[in-house]
């Protein structure tokens, strides 16, 4: 059977960073045995499925906005726990306070 190219394999496909070549890979399942409809399918399958994938870049991104977020909650938290120990010594203070005027 002649090798038939259909145009969506004929050229490398840039998604998400990274090239898929579907003729190359076409060719390399027809190496292995694969008829021609066959290779192209899988070729076709596998380039179509790439287009949802998350790169590196995407998931540095995702990583740095977590990380914002996490150390936000971190500086909340300082705040209210710092907060609570000041209170503390204030009402512990009041409490010496009055005590010394009970006296």
């Amino acid at each position: 059977m002649a090798l038939a190219c259909r145009p969506a394999l004929v050229y490398r496909c840039r998604m998400n960073g990274t090239t898929f070549d579907a003729l190359d890979a076409a060719g390399t399942l027809r190496d292995a045995g694969f008829e021609d409809r066959q290779a192209e399918a899988v070729a076709g399958v596998v380039r179509n499925g790439r287009a949802g994938l998350a790169t590196k870049a995407d998931l540095d991104t995702g990583l740095a906005a977590v990380r914002a977020d996490i150390r936000g909650d971190l500086y909340r938290a300082l705040w209210i726990q710092t907060g609570a120990i000041a209170g503390t010594i204030v009402a512990a203070a009041g409490f010496v306070v009055a005590a010394v005027k009970l006296l």
